[in-house]
């Protein structure tokens, strides 16, 4: 039964028209896209770019032409879109279609984020529930990661010059490294315990690594299995990531390929998304590094007490 569901959990995500097909139909357009706006914005009040929109249109069009999706919704479109597949036995998918479409023009790594959950709900549900995640990374290589959640590990896949798809690495452990990529920097201003966290991570001699977009810095903690992701909020730097568009499906890929994440005090995958908006902090990492996240900023960490959480459970 769980191999079915997630059989069919890819064929949401990766139908004929798929989401790798996506990113391969969308890697060209990339490359010569406008990086203007649009003139307008979304229902969050975000500024919406011309690439984004093309990203947007691109993702709906996939999943409705899957068969297998019920609703969708994306940062873009942040309401509920029928997109004709049914209720039971199928799939509803949020979406981020291009996180970091401001750093296109800059030629930065850019990405997109997918996340998968059975049936037709997709608030009042925890990211532990979802049966499939991945991120399209458009850089100077297209690739695909890909988590299912019966399957261990995350599973990337390349985009070959004539169009296919090659599967080139599996990931089921993220061990030590000393290697951080600090988000909302501006929060160490008046949240002293990330500052001091940031402190330890430069007098320890950690390489930096950050890229200003969060699928590349995440993904990286996946290809090079070591390494951190922080993302800190403070009385003045508010919470900037979505949960349910962001911060669960990168939660999951980073859980599903033996890291762990944490909003300060569990697994981000535990947390309940009560509205499409919610945002939160989030780190993701190695045991140790999370243990350390958490001890840091809240003085202690459920990680040593042993208990279960999110993908681990």
């Amino acid at each position: 039964m769980e191999t079915s569901i997630a059989c069919s959990a890819h064929a949401a995500i990766l139908p004929n028209v798929s989401s790798q097909q996506y990113s391969s139909s969308l890697a060209s357009p990339l490359r010569t896209a406008s990086c203007g706006g649009t003139a307008c914005v979304n229902s969050f009040g975000d500024e919406q770019l011309a690439v984004d929109m093309l990203a947007n249109k691109l993702l709906f069009e996939a999943l409705q032409y899957s068969h297998f999706c019920k609703y969708a919704c994306s940062e873009e479109v942040p309401e509920l879109q029928d997109m004709g597949g049914p209720v039971e036995g199928g799939f509803s998918v949020a979406f981020d279609p291009l996180d970091g479409s401001s750093i296109v023009d800059t030629n930065f790594t850019v990405g997109t984020i997918f996340g998968v959950w059975p049936g037709d709900k997709l608030t009042g549900v925890t990211g532990a529930q979802q049966v499939a995640a991945a991120m399209g990374i458009f850089g100077p290589r297209t690739t695909y990661v890909l988590a299912l959640k019966d399957i261990p590990g995350t599973h990337e896949f390349l985009l070959l010059d004539e169009g296919k798809w090659q599967h080139v690495k599996d990931t089921t452990s993220i061990g030590e490294g000393k290697m951080f990529s600090p988000g909302n920097l501006r929060a160490t201003s008046d949240n002293p315990e990330y500052a001091k966290l940031i402190d330890y991570y430069v007098r320890e001699k950690y390489t930096l690594r950050y890229t200003g977009g969060m699928v590349p810095d995440v993904n990286q903690i996946i290809v090079k299995e070591k390494g951190v992701f922080t993302n800190v909020i403070s009385p003045t730097a508010k919470a900037k990531l979505r949960l349910l568009f962001e911060v669960a499906p990168l939660g999951f890929l980073i859980e599903k390929a033996g890291g762990y994440s944490s909003d300060g005090k569990q697994s981000v995958l535990d947390k309940v998304i009560n509205n499409l908006d919610e945002r939160t902090q989030v780190a993701y990492g190695s045991k140790n590094e999370i243990i350390r996240f958490e001890e840091t900023l809240y003085g202690s960490s459920r990680l040593k007490a042993g208990e279960p959480v999110g993908a681990a459970a």
